[in-house]
């Protein structure tokens, strides 16, 4: 290995091969390919802008993982994965963005060179980085093998954070506190919105207290006015306008670990309606922070929510948070765990989660959160932002 600056020691990481290999057993795999990047990274170290054409880890019955991939992206394999040179195959440029082959040719190759062509093979069938021409090709190559869908299988092992990785998402929290205290002190009238993104994401990439800040899966939401009405429209170069409200949906990032938090500024004097929606998020997020703890389920936390919600006269039809952690373009979710009715997965000291109680109303939005940690007593807000509405005159 000649990664300089690993992000975990070895014993962290064959703790997480352990941890796979015992639920792919569960399911009767013997071989899995992961493909979702945020996994390959957790597995293996593997850290690069590559996810655009086919790669992955492969867990074999035993032994270290092998990174395959294309064969230029060896090197930044060779970089930053925990493993040796010798578990480290690149395929021939030949097959990029090729109509007329396939990677997964190579990979099936692999497989065989390995003896594991004929063993169930798991596959993470529903993920950004896996599509139907590859798994087609498999079909067609890897004969022997019987397929398994392990979608979502390393992303449940990730879901009770290691020390180490909650000291990570300690340090994006800093960085996402930082980048909301721009948004306070440089928002006016008159500042093109874009200008004000440009300083928010120079404060994201400098990071806080010596510790840099690394690219988020999901670039800023500011959207203003109407456009508030809608939660995922990002920004342009109009200005900020008096009477109108923006939200701000950004994260921290530290070694690819993720801290969300949103905050919405109003630039004048408030309506009474963003007051009272301001109020019953507040209210409601607090009975949430007192109630979150080992032992509750994800549903329980969102009856409790909704409730408190409810007693203030709103309602919300969509999830009020979901698992976060180490993530790669384009979500930064974990896609496991969600904070809404009928979720019955409980809640254990070591996860981590963004609190998402956003409101959306006739000519705006309200969105004010918390990236949260499970502790063995309760639950803790991971950032110092003030909360409540972000009111400038």
């Amino acid at each position: 290995m000649s990664n300089p600056d690993p992000a975990f020691a070895p014993a962290e990481y064959a703790n997480r091969i352990a941890r796979t290999r015992a639920a792919m057993a569960a399911k009767g795999i013997e071989v899995l390919l992961v493909t979702d990047p945020s996994n390959m990274a957790w597995l293996t170290g593997y850290d690069g802008w590559s996810f655009y054409v086919h790669q992955g880890v492969i867990i074999g019955p035993d032994g270290d993982p092998l990174w395959w991939g294309r064969a230029m992206d060896g090197a930044g394999a060779r970089r930053t994965v925990f493993m040796s040179d010798d578990h480290i195959h690149g395929y021939d440029d030949s097959y990029v963005q090729n109509p007329d082959k396939h990677p997964m040719e190579d990979l099936s190759r692999l497989l065989s060179a390995r003896g594991w062509e004929a063993m169930p093979l798991g596959l993470e069938m529903d993920n950004y980085y896996f599509s139907a021409a590859a798994y087609q090709s498999i079909l067609k190559h890897c004969t022997k093998a019987r397929l398994v869908d392990a979608t979502g299988l390393v992303n449940w092992q990730r879901a009770v954070k290691s020390k180490a990785e909650i000291t990570y998402m300690r340090r994006a929290a800093a960085i996402v506190t930082a980048m909301h205290a721009c948004i306070r002190d440089l928002a006016e009238p008159g500042l093109p919105k874009n200008e004000l993104v440009a300083e928010i994401t120079r404060i994201g990439i400098r990071g806080v207290d010596g510790h840099w800040g690394d690219y988020p899966a999901i670039v800023p939401m500011a959207p203003s006015g109407l456009d508030a009405t809608a939660p995922h429209l990002t920004w342009d170069a109009t200005p900020l306008k008096a009477g109108e409200a923006t939200f701000f949906e950004i994260a921290g990032v530290y070694r690819r670990y993720h801290c969300p938090q949103s905050r919405t500024l109003f630039l004048g004097t408030p309506p009474a309606r963003y007051l009272r929606a301001a109020e019953a998020v507040g209210a409601a997020t607090e009975e949430v922070l007192g109630f979150a703890r080992p032992g509750v389920t994800c549903s329980a936390v969102a009856d409790t929510f909704n409730a408190a919600l409810a007693r203030h006269g709103f309602s919300k039809d969509s999830r009020c948070g979901y698992a976060i952690g180490l993530s790669y373009p384009p979500d930064w979710g974990e896609r496991t765990m969600s904070l809404r009715p009928g979720d019955p997965s409980v809640l254990a000291p070591g996860m981590t989660f963004h609190f998402m109680p956003a409101l959306w109303l006739d000519d705006g939005g309200v969105e004010i959160t918390e990236p949260i940690l499970i502790t063995e007593g309760g639950c803790e807000a991971l950032c110092d932002t003030p909360g409540g509405l972000v009111v400038k005159p």
